[in-house]
């Protein structure tokens, strides 16, 4: 065999991991955020100021945020559940450490301190958990592209071929339930009145480069004979074209629909395509082709896959939508956001028994064809990853009441009562560091250019392939390369970051 069909054959056939696994990965970005706020929080209240070095900030960013991922996905995934175990454990140690050496003048009963924790007001117009999440989406995606051509990285996280939950798989959809959080139609004010289809005008721009780059993919895999998964997208197809094709279709459909209604339209949309699965052959045919050997030939026969799929990610991304809409609405108060959580808990046990029903009823969840049992799962993983992200929010501003003019960057800001702001004649404003600090943080960075961030992580995916022989690599040398690629990555978005520069120009 050509190293060629070795790599496809390294990353084909596979079925994927269980719920539980994938559950305990998740966690432990949001115990990385935490650990690394305490230790900011910490490094405050020894040291009376914050940490002012932009290259110790990126250091500290990288080895707690970033390198825990890295060594979980690979040496440390025969033990992935004691990491959260861990991580726990030493996020408890140094928060033990802040209350019992937080200052005199703080040391006020803990009751006290919970009561004034529930009446603190949060900044309105910033939800960190959102940024969170799609920068980690990022981060863990683009980890996985290229540690998937190494052995070290189990089989059981790549993408399953036809039925299973991989870590890869639910990358895919995450994606797509990132950018519905952050699409035109969430963050338009509902004060606002614009024309219906002023939005599809706009995204029907802004999606090009999406397309150009689904482009330059497709021209680059087939000049250099680069090694692809054929039953992933099709023979043409590739994921830019998909978000690009989803962003566009869910454009139209909130053009004509109540965008508030959008859940209505989801789930219409992921029980109609999951009754056309099951009563046709439509199945049958994105799984083995119109002629029952898996044939390519046509456009449509040969990206069957992708294009057919579009369905199912379409469902996600408006039902997304709904969840950034929901985000949305104004909570001042912690009190407000830990309503929410509630909610968020409770939609998560309710998806996750409707997962459990739709497989029961229908088929085993299949990325292939974006099944109702993937639109499930995708949404169900998504939102509890969401929560864990705002429950670890909530966990720092409480932290940051016991060190008074702590703060941590990419962290929920806390802001003056607005009854107290009237008197000035002005709104809520921010208390602390917070704005100074954003500039000192890898979150921040990644998040100015994410787009940029992916592109490049696709191309030093590429490269280090077409340079390595990856398949045979040991433990040592994969570790060493996927901390280079990833810090090399990290530090590109760094240095930009400082210099306010964003590489947008559509």
């Amino acid at each position: 065999m050509s190293q060629k069909q070795l790599k496809e054959a390294f990353i084909s056939n596979l079925n994927g991991t269980s719920l539980l696994e994938i559950s305990a990965g998740l966690s432990l970005a949001p115990l990385c955020l935490l650990c690394r706020g305490l230790l900011l929080i910490l490094y405050y209240l020894h040291h009376g100021k914050p940490v002012s070095s932009r290259k110790y900030s990126l250091l500290l960013d990288f080895l707690v945020l970033v390198s825990p991922l890295l060594f979980s996905c690979t040496v440390l995934s025969p033990i992935i559940f004691f990491m959260p175990v861990i991580l726990a454990a030493f996020c408890a140690g140094i928060f033990s450490k802040i209350y019992s050496q937080r200052k005199r003048e703080a040391r006020a009963p803990f009751g006290q301190i919970v009561k004034e924790f529930q009446k603190t007001y949060l900044d309105p117009e910033y939800i960190p958990a959102v940024t969170v999440f799609r920068v980690y989406v990022n981060v863990l995606t683009s980890i996985s592209i290229l540690a998937v051509d190494f052995p070290q990285y189990p089989r059981r996280y790549a993408k399953a071929e036809t039925y299973g939950t991989g870590v890869m798989d639910l990358g895919v959809g995450a994606f797509i339930f990132g950018n519905a959080l952050v699409c035109p139609e969430v963050r338009q004010k509902s004060y606002m009145t614009q024309p219906r289809f002023s939005n599809l005008a706009r995204q029907m721009f802004s999606v090009w480069p999406l397309i150009s780059l689904g482009v330059g993919r497709l021209l680059s895999v087939k000049s250099i004979e680069y090694h692809e998964h054929t039953s992933e997208y099709g023979v043409h197809w590739n994921f830019f074209f998909t978000l690009a094709f989803v962003r566009l279709a869910a454009s139209v459909l909130l053009a004509i629909f109540p965008k508030h209604k959008a859940w209505l339209v989801a789930l219409a949309l992921a029980v109609l395509y999951q009754l056309l699965l099951s009563t046709t052959s439509l199945k049958v045919f994105i799984l083995h082709g119109s002629d029952g050997r898996d044939s390519r030939l046509g456009f449509l026969d040969a990206n069957r896959e992708g294009l057919l799929s579009l369905l199912g990610y379409l469902a996600i991304y408006l039902a997304s939508v709904q969840v950034g809409l929901w985000l949305l609405q104004r909570r001042a108060s912690v009190r407000g956001w830990l309503e929410a959580l509630r909610g968020l808990a409770l939609a998560v046990l309710v998806l996750f028994v409707l997962l459990q029903l739709c497989q029961a009823c229908t088929e085993p969840v299949s990325r292939r064809v974006a099944n109702l049992p993937f639109c499930t799962w995708v949404l169900a993983h998504c939102l509890l990853l969401l929560s864990l992200f705002v429950l670890t929010d909530l966990t720092l501003v409480f932290t940051k009441l016991l060190v008074k003019g702590s703060s941590v960057p990419c962290c929920w800001k806390v802001v003056q009562p607005p009854d107290s702001s009237k008197k000035h004649g002005m709104g809520a404003v921010p208390m602390g560091r917070e704005d100074k600090l954003s500039r000192l943080c890898l979150i921040s960075a990644i998040n100015k250019n994410q787009l940029l961030f992916f592109l490049l992580a696709n191309v030093m995916t590429g490269a280090v392939n077409i340079l390595i022989d990856t398949i045979h690599s040991k433990a040592a040398f994969t570790l060493c390369i996927l901390h280079l690629y990833m810090f090399f990555n990290c530090l590109i978005m760094y240095v930009l970051h400082a210099r306010n520069i964003v590489l947008k120009f559509w």
